[in-house]
């Protein structure tokens, strides 16, 4: 099915269909939403533990953009039971769409509060959560004038668990119930490394990871590179920009600096090139286990960076630049664990990735922080589970 803005309004409006005798079939729902592409990721794990654990129930997925549905659908459709649009937050429009979907619970991810949904789901019954509960400091700025309006809507909630102490303390001056409202850690830690099928020869070296690098932020990386090169003359470059309709772009910055280049989608090797632009689809994350150090793009162009976990998970030291305000908390971790760093300017990421490449026991340390970091955080999937436990018919349960 092919998804865009009209089929968004269309369904959000509600207009769609449920599934055939989804009515007749009286298993409790439990719905999950995630308004876009990274909290579907971060609720990928718990919706597949959620379909294990709990096999007499069925579960309803949702989102708010395209880019959500169609991700959802690529990574879920097997695990869920049906995948559709959040309602609009209108009257009609959500009584419409809990008539025809009928949750017993609904875990909404991270920062969506929905008013009108919200009390609705108070009068019928059905228990409303926050799992993964943030709020950026730009988002707090403005809800804290109208606390009493965030009071009166938080009250209909069942849960409000935050990812972090920040988090939840935020949720608490906005009026959350106390007693409702506690530190399950953060979902995106309750990862495992994905399966690595694929292969890339290192030539002997040690493997410089730039991933979703954005317009900007190439010519830092390749100067960095060189300067590396220099002092580390065993040093690769894979290169891994956030869009591959800029490799005219990344090619024509790597032509004029005289650097020879190489393509994973022609299986060239780090035995033939010092670099190789990662020009496939779905292989970054497995990349960074082959990494000895790892920049992360998106965080010298004032995109607020990409998610770091994706070397972490692989106790592959990170860096990136300055702007980190998607992943914030993530990152405030990271550096307080000393498992990744970030940096003002390329002087400083310099300095930084070589001495990661300089001193072994440095490296070493950094590396075992990675695992510390995880292991730290462990637990907020078993969280939600318990949670879900707690409410479902027994006969639902495994």
């Amino acid at each position: 099915m092919e998804f865009n803005r009209k089929v968004r309004y269309k369904t959000q409006l509600g207009f769609f269909k449920a599934p055939d005798n989804w009515l007749e079939d009286k298993r409790p729902v439990i719905m999950f939403h995630g308004v876009s592409v990274g909290e579907v990721i971060a609720l990928e794990k718990l919706l597949k533990a959620t379909g294990e654990f709990f096999p007499g129930a069925k579960i309803v997925l949702t989102t708010g953009t395209v880019t959500g549905q169609e991700i959802a659908h690529k990574k879920l459709s097997d695990t869920v039971d049906f995948i559709t649009f959040f309602p609009a937050d209108c009257p009609f429009i959500v009584e419409n769409f809990l008539n025809k979907i009928k949750p017993d619970m609904v875990f909404i991810a991270e920062t969506e509060i929905w008013p009108y949904f919200a009390s609705v789901c108070k009068r019928r019954g059905i228990k409303i959560y926050t799992i993964n509960g943030r709020i950026s400091d730009s988002s707090f700025k403005y809800y804290k004038p109208f606390k009493w309006f965030f009071k009166s809507v938080l009250s209909n909630y069942a849960g409000v668990f935050t990812q972090s102490e920040d988090d939840n303390n935020k949720f608490l001056y906005l009026g959350s119930m106390p007693d409702k409202t506690k530190i399950m850690g953060n979902l995106k830690f309750d990862i495992t490394p994905p399966d690595v099928d694929v292969n890339i020869d290192n030539g002997g070296g040690r493997i410089f990871l730039a991933g979703s690098t954005h317009a900007g932020e190439d010519e830092i990386v390749f100067e960095v590179y060189q300067k590396l090169k220099v002092k580390h003359p065993d040093l690769k470059l894979l290169h891994a920009s956030r869009h591959l309709t800029r490799l005219d772009d990344i090619k024509r910055l790597l032509d004029e600096r005289g650097l020879k280049y190489g393509y994973r989608s022609k299986d060239d090797s780090f035995q033939d090139y010092d670099i190789i632009l990662l020009d496939t689809l779905g292989e970054l994350a497995k990349m960074y286990s082959f990494a000895y150090i790892a920049f992360i793009g998106g965080s010298f162009c004032k995109t607020g960076g990409h998610n770091p976990l994706e070397a972490s998970i692989w106790d592959k030291p990170v860096i990136s630049g300055p702007d980190t305000h998607n992943f914030k908390d993530i990152y405030k971790l990271l550096t307080s664990f000393n498992a990744g760093f970030v940096v003002k300017d390329k002087e400083e990421f310099l300095q930084t990735a070589d001495r990661l490449l300089s001193d072994k026991n440095f490296y070493a340390e950094t590396s075992g922080a990675c695992r510390r970091v995880f292991d730290a955080q462990h637990g907020a999937l078993d969280f939600v589970i318990d949670i879900i436990s707690n409410s479902i018919p027994r006969e639902a349960k495994v």
